[in-house]
């Protein structure tokens, strides 16, 4: 795609964006939500998309949806898809966002009694360059919460990986201990979690849809075994066992 016809898009990309961060909630809706242990709360998603290696355009689109608090999957549905949009840095959501919130609309019409009352996605909600992410743009298209949660952090509006970032980090004394994500202009756009003993490592939490920041991180610590939150981890894990399977000569590749 040459330089012109780029630029289009992203201003076209940029216009959709802010025209739908306008619709973001950040805070409660539910009851469930501001229930200490999370009563009400039945049903929770993960949703992640894995890549062939050496792939960038094929991939298995994965939805899981697990009982709450035990963490037992429910339904999956595992799907091959040729992504159609360009990857550009920062609008990774026009790429993956069409075929989850397929997933999320088959599960309503077939399995309607499954459909979760949250879902987690495997990336960034409002810490994101102009905080409207992927947990956001599918959270807003599909009316469900959503809670993004990446494995790396998003070097955006402030936030750097400085000697500051690694001193919180080595701060983090257990599992539910976290640290807020402040931009340049002092606004809190998610928070550092620790998400278990065991992990010393922290995900980055961040507000998708109809969820407050921090509820979003209770909730997150209350769903991670490891350090992954379980309905992202096994989103994950079947998507990738999904190529191997029907792949066998390639490998999955890491997600983008």
């Amino acid at each position: 795609m040459s330089a012109a016809p780029v630029q289009d898009l992203v201003k076209r990309w940029e216009s959709e964006q802010a025209h739908l961060r306008l619709q973001v909630v950040e805070e409660d809706t539910e009851d469930w939500q501001r229930s200490p242990d999370f009563s009400g709360l039945e049903r929770v998603a993960g949703v992640d998309l894995s890549f062939i290696k050496g792939d960038d355009i094929n991939a298995c689109a994965q939805l899981v949806v697990l009982n709450y608090p035990d963490l037992e999957v429910l339904y999956e549905d595992s799907q091959m898809v040729t992504l159609t949009a360009p990857y550009i840095a920062g609008f990774l959501a026009f790429r993956e966002t069409p075929s989850l919130l397929e997933a999320l609309q088959r599960l309503q019409k077939n399995q309607p009694t499954l459909l979760p009352q949250v879902v987690f996605v495997d990336g960034n909600g409002l810490f994101h360059y102009r905080e409207f992410g992927l947990a956001c743009h599918l959270g807003v298209l599909s009316g469900l919460p959503c809670v993004g949660v990446a494995k790396n952090l998003l070097q955006v509006q402030g936030v750097y990986k400085s000697e500051e970032h690694q001193s919180q980090i080595a701060a983090l004394q257990k599992g539910g201990e976290s640290f807020p994500l402040t931009s340049a202009s002092g606004k809190m756009l998610g928070k550092a979690l620790r998400s278990s003993d065991s992990s010393s490592k922290p995900v980055y939490v961040s507000v998708g849809h109809k969820i407050s920041l921090d509820t979003a991180v209770r909730l997150t610590h209350s769903c991670c075994r490891y350090r992954v939150p379980e309905p992202i981890r096994q989103a994950d894990c079947r998507s990738r066992e999904y190529l191997r399977i029907n792949f066998p000569a390639t490998d999955a590749g890491m997600k983008e």
